[in-house]
């Protein structure tokens, strides 16, 4: 099944919170953010991702598919000569 297009916002938004600290957050204006980018808000919010529908701190749950996710996003965007067969 590929990613939709709401499953890609919600990665995006994960990829901006700083995985290895608690204690940074982010905060989603809801009226001057993008509409894509203030429902993917609300729906991680709603899957326990993160503290805030307005985006807040990530969840401890959040915070491991935030690591998962900036892995995955390493990877797919290093060289080729940077990958290990």
């Amino acid at each position: 099944m590929p990613f939709s297009q709401d499953h890609l916002s919600e990665l995006n938004l994960l990829a901006l919170f700083d995985s290895s600290s608690t204690q940074e957050g982010i905060k989603v204006h809801q009226h001057t953010a993008d509409p894509a980018v203030v429902a993917a808000a609300e729906r991680l919010h709603g899957k326990g991702l993160i503290s805030q529908k307005d985006g807040g701190y990530l969840t401890p749950l959040g915070a491991e598919v935030a690591e998962h996710v900036q892995k995955t996003l390493a990877v797919l965007t290093s060289s080729t000569d940077d990958t290990v067969s």
